[in-house]
């Protein structure tokens, strides 16, 4: 029942939360905070424990809930369901710190909205039955939208209806995907089901696994997001508030890399090795073209929000390298990305809040006034170039190895991506913090509370960096197939 609750906590706790606001909105940041650390504590214990008593599945629970249909409450975790987790609940509950002061009406709205979306969230890292799959990846696309449209700045409502809209678009391919693969398991077996186990052996033509198979991936692709599908990422992430862009940098785009190494590779493993180089061609366009647009833009959230697209590039090239090293890299790359950009969006609101502008071009010489938040900025700035002591470089490293065993041309071009995100990553520290003063900025550095929030940041990023054992010692506890 212990993963029935991480998914009951959260969404109990965001309906408690909105009720407790019409008394005191202190009490509802409380008890936000207080849910999602209690599940960060239990999984936590977890990781501590690792119960192998499932072999790779280290919880798995099970109830019938509409048989008639072949669905169930089928929920399980692994060493990727477990390491995603800790990263969903550790970032909620910074989100939830950051949002303190930022969000002062709605208070209670917001985070039912913000737990409701980490509630979708676990449930996708936890259900193996595709009915509900579909469900969760449905349930984080309506709190998100909220978030962005009522508490996101000037054009918020644009943004949000792009992101509902790419989003929701991608996630109908998938459902028809699911259908498909649930009749097709049906016709062939007489078993119609969801279940994901039964249906990791459903046979099919190859042509027709192709079709189902990119159902699948255009809805992770967009969720990734990949070039083309990524137009919707900078818009959201520059219009929403601090606290939705950590989620959605650090949370949502996983869910689009977690899709893949969960069901497009177990469910499709020849059509993925079909499209394979095709698909690793597009993570390195998206390294290239993500990272160049990064360097061109003047606004600060929105060159951060590039070098997602370019970051998750290496996801793409890993995950169809088929080789566990890239695999390991691939795992390591969601986590340190979601702890590196969700703290530079951080940081990015946090300066928006002392100078109500996010324009580069009229910032530059803080470092002498801001020192602290600085220093910060600079370690997740080098942590986004690669450098060797951060979990990116960790990342980066493995997806490289393993990508050179699979295809050697696309690793000397992912390679030239390292460059691009040199130059990128520079430029922000030349803008933001070096270089000549555009404006008489009187602001005060990083307070308490954001020192709290900082700190925990710098020190997971070190960690993955200088003692990444126990994330690849659990990414290797993994149901996951290399071909």
């Amino acid at each position: 029942m212990i993963l029935l609750l991480l998914i009951l906590i959260p969404l109990v706790g965001g309906l408690l939360s909105w009720i407790a606001a019409s008394r005191s909105a202190l009490w509802s940041r409380c008890i936000a905070l207080g849910c999602l650390l209690i599940n960060l504590v239990i999984v936590f214990q977890i990781w501590a424990t690792k119960p192998a008593a499932g072999g790779k599945w280290l919880y798995q629970f099970k109830a019938a809930w509409v048989p008639h249909f072949g669905i169930s409450l089928n929920l399980a975790m692994d060493g990727l369901s477990l390491l995603m987790l800790v990263l969903t609940f550790f970032l909620g509950a910074l989100s939830v710190l950051i949002s303190w002061k930022e969000i002062n009406y709605r208070v209670g709205f917001f985070h039912f909205n913000l737990l409701f979306a980490l509630t979708g969230i676990t449930g996708v890292f936890l259900t193996m039955d595709l009915f509900l799959f579909y469900f969760f990846w449905e349930m984080m696309l309506i709190p998100m939208y909220f978030l962005i449209g009522i508490w996101g700045h000037a054009n918020r409502e644009y943004a949000a209806n792009k992101f509902f809209i790419f989003t929701q678009a991608g996630g109908l391919l998938m459902l028809l995907a699911i259908l498909a693969l649930y009749f097709i398991h049906g016709a062939n077996t007489g078993v119609y089901t969801y279940d994901y186990f039964a249906l990791l052996h459903t046979p099919m033509q190859q042509e027709t696994a192709r079709w189902l198979m990119l159902g699948f991936l255009t809805a992770f692709l967009v969720k990734l997001p990949a070039v083309p599908f990524h137009t919707w990422l900078p818009d959201a992430h520059t219009e929403a508030p601090t606290a939705g862009s950590v989620v959605l940098a650090g949370l949502l785009l996983k869910t689009g890399a977690y899709g893949i190494l969960r069901l497009v590779l177990p469910l499709f493993p020849e059509a993925s090795l079909h499209f394979a180089p095709w698909i690793m061609l597009l993570g390195v366009l998206g390294i290239i073209y993500g990272g160049m647009l990064a360097y061109a833009q003047t606004d600060l959230k929105r060159l951060i929000a590039y070098t997602s697209v370019s970051h998750m590039g290496f996801v793409l090239v890993g995950a169809f390298s088929f080789n566990p090293l890239a695999y390991e890299g691939v795992v390591m790359q969601m986590i340190a990305h979601g702890i590196s950009t969700g703290a530079l969006f951080i940081i990015a609101g946090a300066l928006y809040e002392r100078i109500h502008t996010r324009n580069i071009q009229e910032m530059g010489g803080l470092w002498s006034k801001v020192p602290v938040m600085g220093s910060a900025a600079m370690i997740f700035v080098m942590g986004s170039l690669g450098l060797p002591g951060l979990g990116n470089f960790v990342a980066e490293f493995l997806i490289l190895l393993g990508s050179w065993q699979a295809n050697r041309w696309i690793t000397v071009f992912a390679a030239i991506g390292l460059v691009v995100a040199t130059a990128y990553s520079l430029r922000i520290m030349q803008k933001v913090f070096f270089g000549p003063s555009h404006g008489q900025h009187v602001l005060p550095d990083l307070n308490k509370r954001e020192l709290v929030i900082i700190v925990a940041l710098v020190m997971a990023i070190l960690l993955l960096g200088l003692y990444p054992q126990p994330v690849l010692n659990t990414t290797q506890k993994t149901d996951y197939v290399v071909r």
